[in-house]
């Protein structure tokens, strides 16, 4: 993956942020294919081009809601985006969405869900800016927290929000229709969702926003409410979206996410279980390898063609050298069928006591909480001395000595038990 400042592969070097000069019209046009490029909607091009022709830097909106406490490389699709406009002189508005993560996105959604408190959000921000600058040059980049004017509007303000949409516009949206299909409870608080984001865009005089290919509906809203307050209208673009490692929508909870700040040996390790259909696309949103550089790889074998995403990736968001120590340490622990030399080590005083299973995969580091290690138990994921172990009620005693524990492919421990007088 290219460094910063990048070089794109199209020969259009964008390195520099500054907009000093009036662009001619050859200028305007190529910034426009900086807009379009990947693009599943560009409402409009011609509204663009002449944004453009204003010879400044344009206002470019994205939201993200603090929902999670992680960012993984889906939401690196749209963040690649934003710093490519941001090289070439526009400036990023990353509007962090505390208020709006309170209702929560209907987007998507099949049920209703439960809605997060002021401090679940705060929680959930603490890391979101350090993870935002791994692609992005914050520096540069105008961050607004939507808490800063919905923490301030009164319920009179409210209510002529709620009034500048009717519910027959709102149920317009799939995702609305289809829970009302199935009967499922649709909260009045979501309706509010579309109308916050696009009072957003109102607040921060967006020129344009760009969001994920599902936020569409969303975003056209932003356009509808600045046209009612005499703004002009913002022009909307949005962008593919990718699926996790095993073809499914990505999510920490299906456990098929790369996160952003993962560890570069994790995520070199994840990024190599993305399944084959997957890995033009990777290659072509995630990278910036060239057409003939991506068709080049490809048409070799599958296996280094997915190291090579791998190593591109890790390499941007680490760096060179951890992805080649990652590379090898992959290559030495499956391809080579290799244990890590460096695996957490547990001196256990068991002072008779039988250990559960679950309680020294926890300790270990190897599952978050007792009831993760139970479930991955359940699930068969855990190894004992290189042997499936699917007994979730099995103990050790002083007598094990040492056992080897595995957690799916890349994951190890080992536990010295040792017999200690009870005090």
């Amino acid at each position: 993956m290219c460094g910063r400042p990048h070089a794109y592969p199209d020969g259009h070097d964008l390195a520099s942020p500054q907009m000093t000069t009036a662009k001619p019209a050859q200028g305007r046009q190529a910034d426009l294919a900086v807009f379009a490029r990947n693009a599943v909607d560009l409402i409009n091009e011609k509204e663009l081009l002449a944004l453009l022709a204003e010879d400044r830097p344009l206002r470019v909106k994205f939201g993200m809601d603090p929902s999670s406490a992680d960012l993984h490389v889906g939401h690196m699709v749209q963040l690649l985006k934003l710093r490519e406009l941001q090289d070439i002189g526009h400036q990023i508005v990353l509007i962090v969405g505390d208020a709006t993560a309170m209702v929560g996105d209907p987007t998507g959604k099949n049920k209703l869900r439960p809605q997060l408190s002021r401090e679940d959000v705060e929680r959930n921000l603490e890391t979101y800016t350090d993870q935002a600058k791994l692609v992005l040059d914050l520096d540069k980049t105008e961050i607004r927290r939507n808490s800063e004017w919905f923490d301030k509007m009164d319920f009179t303000e409210l209510l002529q929000l709620a009034s500048r949409m009717t519910v027959a516009q709102m149920v317009e949206r799939d995702t609305f229709q289809k829970r009302m299909e199935a009967s499922e409870p649709i909260g009045i608080h979501e309706f509010l969702y579309p109308l916050m984001q696009g009072w957003d865009s109102v607040q921060v005089k967006s020129d344009v926003e760009l969001g994920g290919s599902d936020q569409l509906f969303n975003n056209l809203v932003g356009r509808t409410l600045q046209s009612q307050v005499g703004q002009k209208p913002q022009v909307v673009f949005t962008g593919p979206l990718i699926n996790g490692l095993d073809g499914r929508k990505m999510s920490k909870s299906y456990g098929n996410s790369v996160g952003l700040s993962d560890p570069a040996n994790d995520m070199f390790g994840k990024l190599m279980s993305l399944d084959d259909e997957s890995m033009e696309e990777w290659f072509r949103l995630l990278t910036c390898l060239s057409r003939e550089e991506r068709v080049a790889v490809l048409a070799g074998h599958p296996r280094e063609a997915k190291a090579r995403l791998a190593e591109e990736i890790t390499s941007f968001l680490h760096d060179a050298q951890a992805a080649k120590v990652a590379r090898t340490a992959f290559d030495s622990q499956f391809r080579d069928k290799n244990i890590p030399d460096d695996i957490p080590l547990l001196d256990w005083p068991s002072a008779g006591e039988e250990l559960p299973l679950f309680l020294l995969v926890t300790k270990l580091g190897l599952a978050a909480t007792s009831s993760d290690a139970r479930r991955l138990v359940d699930q068969g994921a855990i190894r004992v001395n290189g042997d499936p172990e699917k007994n979730g009620k099995r103990r050790f005693a002083a007598g094990d000595t040492e056992v080897l524990l595995q957690v799916g492919k890349r994951r190890f421990g080992r536990v010295l038990v040792s017999e200690v007088a009870a005090s």
